[in-house]
C-alpha cells in the first residue's frame, strides 16, 4: 500500500527551486533580453527551457524552443501571461540550443552543454 501511495505522490513532489523554475535539474544558462528571459536547466539526461516574462500579466506571444544536435526541436508557443514552456529534450551526452521570443523579440544561446 506504501509503494502504491509513493508512486502517486513521486511526479508531483520536486524540489523548492524545481516548483519554482519549471525545469527539473541545475540552471546553466540565462539570457536576458527586453520583455524577459531565456532559461536553461540540464540534469543528467535532459535539457529543459522556458521563457520568462519579467513583467507578467497582460497577454503576449511568447515561445521558447529548446533542440539536442541532431534531434527534433520541442516547441512551447503561443500567448500567455507568465511564461512559456518548460519544454525538455532528452541530452544525454548532446549539445542543446535554446531561443526564446517575447512580443516578436527573441535570443537564442547557439550550441551550449557540449
Amino acid at each position: 500500500m506504501a509503494v502504491g501511495a509513493l508512486s502517486l505522490a513521486g511526479p508531483g513532489t520536486q524540489s523548492a527551486e524545481a516548483v519554482a523554475s519549471g525545469c527539473s535539474g541545475r540552471a546553466q544558462k540565462t539570457v536576458r533580453f527586453p520583455g524577459g528571459e531565456l532559461r536553461v536547466y540540464k540534469n543528467r539526461n535532459y535539457a529543459c527551457a522556458m521563457t520568462i516574462a519579467s513583467n507578467p500579466g497582460a497577454r503576449r506571444a511568447m515561445s521558447v524552443s529548446l533542440q539536442a544536435r541532431g534531434g527534433r526541436a520541442a516547441v512551447d508557443r503561443g500567448t500567455f501571461t507568465r511564461q512559456a514552456g518548460p519544454v525538455t529534450v532528452h541530452a544525454l551526452n548532446r549539445c542543446v540550443r535554446a531561443t526564446g521570443a517575447i512580443a516578436g523579440v527573441s535570443r537564442s544561446t547557439g550550441w551550449i552543454l557540449c
